[in-house]
């Protein structure tokens, strides 16, 4: 079995060695609970607090307890969806995209279903831009949340953020953004951006799995989803997970220091330069300009994503056909149709890098990719005569 070149990273990323190691020093040297007044309470504590300083910095935030720590992205996106709600209970209107991740799209659906919400989804274009137009004409003064994603988890197009905050400002309502995608390998600016909420996950930038964080602007109100205690200043009940917030703490410290995207992209555009060369009828998918470095999103006309990405993995090589949270079902991607490719979704993988991979692993990549895709489609046609 060849050694592994692991090219998924927009489901999850490869846990740093640091990020470990700091763990484990944490799962065995703070035993007590952050919550306890007594020396081993104030020593986990502590380093809860440093780790919401490193999370807090990464994102540009002023004040480190505008951080709330979660279980992940998900939580965060529910949570700052129905906190908004609450906020302004006189308005009944949500303004998002029809590409959003499927922790936003579900949780508005059946806030639409029990409580009438109005969900109005603006569309995008065949590159995964957001319409402008469209987003001015569905903001309206019963609107009291915008949630807008940062950088999309299929395609890695990026949306304007701090050019969409204003309106959604002067129209009275809350401007949330799911960032999971996009923390640790864009800017992220919430102080400058005037974002309201922002939604994180350690995950995505090689930290542990089932820790994330929602950033909440000083002074916006906010009523918890998970009720009970006291925990992060009563917005979210529950004992701290020490060891994960502390792995969190040290991924976001990692990802501003070693932050890697201008290599990345060179990787990345190597990568599709050499496919399309190979293939002449490979797409790729996104916006090309505005992006994230490290995503490749690629349709091979003609061919099915999941035998190619069987025998990738045959070869060592792990990447995907899309969103990990959206796989596995029989419909086609809901992004993809959005985008008005929704005839290509079946053919559709996407290949996304992080700081860990090389330029020799996307050699191997490339010297097996176009052979197999061949393949596939050389067995979809022989199938179907």
């Amino acid at each position: 079995m060849p050694s592994l070149v692991y090219l998924d990273a927009n489901a999850t990323t490869p846990i740093e060695p640091r990020v470990a190691e700091a763990m484990l020093a944490a799962l065995v040297g703070l035993p007590g609970n952050p919550s306890s007044g007594h020396a081993a309470g104030r020593a986990a504590r502590r380093a809860v607090d440093a780790a919401r300083r490193d999370v807090a910095a990464l994102i540009g935030a002023s004040r480190p307890d505008e951080i709330v720590f979660t279980s992940g992205g998900s939580e965060s996106n529910v949570t700052a969806l129905r906190a908004a709600m609450a906020a302004l209970p006189g308005r009944r209107a949500v303004v998002t995209s029809t590409v959003e991740h499927a922790s936003i799209h579900a949780t508005l659906d059946h806030l639409a279903k029990t409580d009438g919400i109005a969900v109005r989804r603006v569309p995008v274009d065949g590159n995964g831009r957001l319409d402008l137009e469209a987003y001015q004409a569905a903001l309206g003064p019963d609107t009291a949340l915008v949630t807008l994603m940062t950088a999309n988890n299929e395609t890695g197009t990026l949306f304007p953020i701090s050019d969409l905050v204003p309106a959604a400002h002067a129209a009275g309502a809350l401007f949330h953004t799911d960032a999971v995608q996009a923390a640790g390998r864009v800017d992220i600016d919430v102080t400058g951006s005037g974002v309201d909420m922002v939604s994180l996950s350690a995950h995505k930038l090689h930290g542990p799995k089932g820790v994330g964080a929602l950033y909440v602007r000083h002074g916006i109100p906010f009523s918890s989803l998970v009720t009970g205690g006291g925990q992060e200043r009563g917005r979210r009940a529950g004992t701290e997970n020490v060891p994960g917030i502390v792995g969190f703490g040290v991924a976001a410290g990692l990802a501003r220091r070693e932050a890697d995207m201008i290599r990345l992209g060179c990787l990345r555009d190597r990568f599709e330069a050499a496919v399309v060369a190979a293939l002449p009828d490979a797409v790729v998918l996104g916006d090309r300009r505005h992006r994230l470095a490290n995503t490749a999103c690629l349709a091979f006309p003609g061919v099915d994503a999941e035998m190619m990405l069987d025998r990738l993995d045959r070869a060592g090589i792990a990447a995907s056909a899309g969103s990990a949270c959206a796989s596995g079902g029989q419909q086609p991607s809901r992004v993809f149709v959005a985008m008005g490719h929704g005839g290509l979704s079946r053919s559709i993988i996407r290949f996304s890098l992080s700081r860990l991979n090389s330029d020799a692993n996307i050699d191997r990549l490339l010297a097996v990719l176009p052979s197999i895709a061949r393949e596939a489609r050389a067995s979809l046609a022989e199938a179907a005569a």
